[in-house]
């Protein structure tokens, strides 16, 4: 009787890790509509492969969240072959120009965050995404992004250092 007032494992677990996961997914997605779609589709697969007893490593979520980003994007570049060549036209880049800039200091420091993480090389970006907001170990890290521990530490160091640096330029 008990059972029926409870929560299903997989709500329990997804609760605690689901947001991680999608900022992680925003990271690794081309586009932050497929962010969603790829952790629904990550989450549904290692949850059908492992979940059943609710202890799932979050680390199996990362690693499937970063292939299946991967197969989106190839997907995307071969759609947008098609496209172009079907209709033989020019790529239209959208979204560049605003027509106000709001001047918050909050907001100006968090854009300045996300610019300078969006600088970072992708193999910094990664290992940053997953050991601050992931809340990863750097073992774990290795093990999601198939590199060995100290790489993972080494790569995390870099990027601080690199975040340090540009956001050491801001007026305070």
């Amino acid at each position: 009787m008990s059972q029926l007032n409870q929560e299903p494992i997989w709500r329990e677990w997804f609760k605690k890790h689901g947001a991680r996961l999608l900022l992680f997914a925003r990271q690794q997605a081309r586009n932050p509509a497929d962010a969603e779609d790829i952790v629904q589709e990550a989450f549904v697969r290692i949850w059908r492969l492992y979940g059943h007893t609710g202890e799932v490593a979050p680390s199996l979520v990362y690693k499937t969240i970063r292939r299946i980003a991967i197969d989106y994007a190839r997907k995307d570049i071969r759609r947008i072959g098609r496209e172009e060549k079907a209709n033989n036209f020019e790529k239209l880049e959208l979204g560049e120009s605003q027509w106000f800039e709001y001047t918050l200091e909050k907001q100006e420091r968090h854009q300045a965050l996300e610019k300078a993480i969006q600088q970072l090389p992708s193999k910094h970006q990664e290992v940053l995404m997953l050991k601050i907001w992931g809340d990863l170990t750097f073992e774990e890290i290795g093990s999601t992004l198939g590199i060995p521990l100290h790489t993972a530490a080494s790569r995390y160091r870099h990027a601080l250092t690199k975040l340090k640096k540009s956001l050491s330029k801001l007026p305070q």
